[in-house]
């Protein structure tokens, strides 16, 4: 183009700008108020999970969430997705055994006891040969006690066609201990005087052992007793582990009526009995009978207590365990009636205290998941603690 051109550009005719705003139609207006109301209808979901969220607890925010839903109508979704995780997460079944047995209690030959101690058990029969070493042989649980300790711990083989499966045993005994149940935060869930929520720093000096007590009552439908008071109705029927005033224990099946009667000190209840008259349950494989989460056979952290013949307690508990294999272990460890208490990693505690003043704090097995340091703290749940007479 020359300097000085002019260029002279073509005037774009004006037309009409596109509607740019459709019609609202029928469809589209429903989708809208559906939406709405959708997000209306969250409203109170979002303020009571985070009402929950963010009271006081020593429970992580994911096993938080996972009670939340349970309590909010999605339990059987839950416990869907939990048997499924528990099926694909088994061991399989054979394969080689164990070299040697996880260490329990103090030092090596610390089941052994002096000749003039009262009655100790006798060592644990194995289920599979050759024993391991140590194999059910009892052990103290600190070094001032191995004489004559009123606290003993051992593990044992107890799921032959699972030769890599250990569960631990812990015996107490009754006449030179003092057992209590403690409330926690959340369970019971009732009203009552509640205390520390652990174990009281007034007793920590004759702390020997802690452990965890059984379901959430929502879950179980048992009863709960505390200083001769009902807070949840009793069920004739469940297995319960029952303190009295006079101060001896005992696990029974509970045939009293709704309400404990006078020289009941405490009671909890968790499920029929497990073991009776020495021998398991006859409906032992009756899934429904033995936990809202997983039924009776699925493989996963149980727990149970029971009782000898001399009236001491003892307690089991491990990792990949049926309702069955739990029963035959107490059974094996002298257990003449037995009950389940809590199941799944994260409830599932003994502890043993190394040194008095609730020092040196030791898990039974190494696999549970809660910090030796649990019940030092309020805790979520409710728990059973053991004191030096």
């Amino acid at each position: 183009m020359e300097p000085g051109a002019v260029t002279y550009h073509r005037a774009r005719p004006r037309g009409r700008r596109p509607n740019s705003t459709r019609p609202v139609t029928g469809v589209a207006r429903l989708r809208r108020i559906a939406l709405v109301a959708a997000l209306v209808a969250l409203i109170p979901v979002v303020l009571s999970y985070w009402s929950s969220m963010s009271q006081p607890s020593n429970s992580s925010l994911g096993i938080r969430t996972v009670e939340w839903l349970r309590d909010n109508g999605a339990a059987g979704l839950v416990a869907r997705v939990e048997s499924t995780y528990y099926t694909l997460t088994a061991p399989g079944k054979g394969g080689p055994t164990l070299r040697a047995l996880p260490k329990v209690g103090y030092g090596a030959g610390a089941g052994r006891v002096a000749v003039n101690a009262e009655y100790r058990p006798p060592s644990v029969p194995s289920m599979i040969h050759p024993a391991l070493p140590g194999e059910g042989v009892w052990h103290a649980t600190r070094p001032s006690l191995a004489a004559n300790p009123p606290v003993l711990l051992t593990t044992l083989r107890d799921q032959p066609e699972y030769p890599r499966v250990v569960a631990g045993l812990a015996w107490i005994d009754t006449a030179r201990t003092t057992l209590t149940l403690n409330p926690g935060r959340l369970e019971p869930s009732v009203t009552l005087a509640r205390g520390s929520m652990d174990v009281p720093r007034s007793r920590r000096p004759r702390l020997l052992a802690t452990f965890n007590s059984g379901f959430k009552l929502s879950d179980d439908h048992g009863g709960f007793v505390l200083n001769g008071h009902t807070y949840a109705a009793m069920y004739d029927g469940q297995g319960t582990l029952v303190g009295y005033a006079d101060g001896h224990v005992d696990v029974i099946d509970w045939s009293y009526g709704s309400t404990a009667p006078a020289g009941v000190s405490f009671a909890r209840q968790n499920l029929p009995l497990i073991v009776d008259e020495g021998k398991p349950n006859p409906n032992l494989s009756n899934s429904s009978e033995w936990g809202a989460t997983v039924g009776n056979a699925v493989l996963v952290w149980r727990s149970g207590v029971g009782v000898d013949r001399y009236g001491n307690l003892i307690y089991a508990a491990g990792e990949d365990q049926t309702v069955g294999s739990l029963a035959r272990a107490l059974i094996r460890a002298g257990a003449v009636r037995a009950m389940e208490l809590d199941i799944n990693s994260y409830w599932v505690s003994l502890i043993t205290y190394g040194a008095p003043g609730a020092e040196a704090p030791s898990n039974l097995l190494s696999g549970m998941e809660r910090p030796a340091t649990r019940y030092l703290e309020p805790d979520d749940r409710d728990f059973f603690a053991v004191y030096e007479r």
